[in-house]
């Protein structure tokens, strides 16, 4: 993936504005939901997985209910 570079200011409240250039490249629609974090001096964005929602894991996931997810580690023993 091509590095891309861009400076932009923080507003009043605390905010930026993420250039549609970026969200198309990364498929970040209205609505998605954001991590942040912070590595060294950096703080790092990056689009939300769904992950099991008793261990976090990203593997082998069932979708329960509403959108919840379970990994089938954690369906197993559950059953």
């Amino acid at each position: 993936m091509k590095t891309t570079k861009l400076t932009k200011k923080i507003d009043d409240l605390g905010r930026i504005v993420i250039p549609v250039e970026l969200r198309n490249a990364l498929s970040i629609n209205n609505q998605d939901e954001l991590e942040m974090y912070i590595e060294g001096s950096s703080i790092m964005l990056s689009k939300k997985t769904k992950g099991c929602v008793l261990c976090e894991s990203k593997e082998n996931l069932s979708e329960i209910k509403n959108g919840k997810c379970l990994c089938f580690e954690c369906l197993t023993q559950l059953q």
